[in-house]
């Protein structure tokens, strides 16, 4: 599948995948900000996400031969490949399937295992908003509020709206693909073993790289470190840009 992408700057290529729900345009500030070190950044919508083909079909191995189909139609040698959450996995799966082909692996809070279902109300508000009836981001909104508390979360989604037609707004992302493939989404990475210089990124007050998976991440990646970025829970480099940014790159200078 080819997927939509935006570039930014000249260099060393990095590749940004966004977590679920999400889109490259979430990244767009802080992709700028990597552009400026002597990088070329592409910035990813993944499958079923943002301006990037929608398909009934979704997997993790899907999505990291998209990214494939991306790095060798741009002809790319060696990128640094960082995904946040969702993202972080596809990266991973990358790193599986084509081994020894990155220069660096960032993964940004989240872990290679399985993870339990935790989208059930995001799901509930989104399959709430008809836009057959709804017709502006207002009345999304309140929609959404009857179902969210999480502010963050509920702007988020909301980013999503566009006009699909002069006279109807949809969501960006598939829904129904998503949901279908939910399941998939919280699967766990094959066990493996890389060798891959690794960067593992969580937020301080985020749960989903505990202490007991740090030490099953190092049984997988043997030559990884860990950041933990204060003051900040899983949309870390949302929540904490400057640290996010001054952190990967005292890392990726050892």
């Amino acid at each position: 599948m080819k997927l939509h992408f935006r570039k930014y700057g000249e260099g060393s290529p990095l590749i940004i995948l966004h977590g679920l729900f999400g889109q490259s345009d979430n990244w767009n500030t802080l992709a700028k900000k990597f552009a400026e070190h002597n990088l070329q950044v592409y910035a990813v919508d993944l499958r079923n996400h943002g301006l990037s083909p929608h398909s009934e079909e979704m997997s993790y191995e899907l999505m990291a031969k998209d990214v494939n189909e991306l790095v060798l139609s741009e002809n790319l040698q060696h990128p640094i490949l960082m995904g946040h959450s969702m993202g972080g996995k596809v990266a991973m799966w990358y790193d599986y399937l084509f081994p020894h082909s990155l220069w660096k692996l960032i993964v940004v809070d989240i872990a290679p295992k399985q993870y339990k279902p935790g989208h059930e109300d995001v799901f509930k508000a989104l399959n709430a908003v008809d836009f057959n009836i709804v017709k502006n981001r207002k009345e999304a909104e309140l929609i959404l509020r009857n179902y969210l508390k999480d502010e963050g979360v509920i702007q988020f989604l909301l980013k999503n709206i566009y006009w699909e037609t002069s006279e109807k707004l949809n969501w960006r992302f598939n829904l129904k693909s998503i949901q279908k493939h939910y399941d998939e989404i919280l699967k766990a990475i094959p066990d493996y073993v890389s060798s891959t210089k690794t960067i593992f990124i969580r937020g301080e007050k985020s749960a989903y790289i505990t202490d007991d998976d740090w030490n099953k991440i190092q049984k997988i990646y043997s030559n990884v470190q860990l950041i933990t970025i204060p003051d900040a829970g899983h949309w870390v480099h949302a929540e904490q840009p400057q640290k996010f940014l001054d952190e990967i790159f005292k890392k990726m200078q050892k």
